[in-house]
């Protein structure tokens, strides 16, 4: 399943997401969602302990000027990346 997340991470429960996601599932970030990238915070660690892999689109990453604090383990992805992931999970959900 591929989970989408749009908000930022201060607005978002993280720990309800992650009680969802199954061992193969993928979290992409989005919009204010890139912030949870961040490398150091709480928020990054909770992903990265979650057996997922975790994208962030790059764009997003740029408008907010965030590129040289971005995690090393967080996939940076274009909008052709975004719709290849669509494609590999049939199933999405929007947080």
């Amino acid at each position: 399943m591929l989970h989408i997340l749009q908000h930022s991470p201060f607005q978002t429960d993280l720990e309800a997401l992650l009680r969802c996601v199954k061992p193969g599932d993928d979290v992409l970030l989005l919009q204010d969602a890139v912030i949870a990238a961040l490398s150091g915070t709480k928020a990054l660690d909770l992903l990265l302990s979650a057996p997922i892999s975790i994208y962030a689109l790059h764009e997003d990453i740029e408008a907010r000027g965030l590129t040289a604090q971005i995690s090393n383990g967080i996939g940076k992805v274009s909008y052709t990346d975004f719709v290849g992931l669509t494609v590999k999970h049939e199933q999405q959900i929007t947080w």
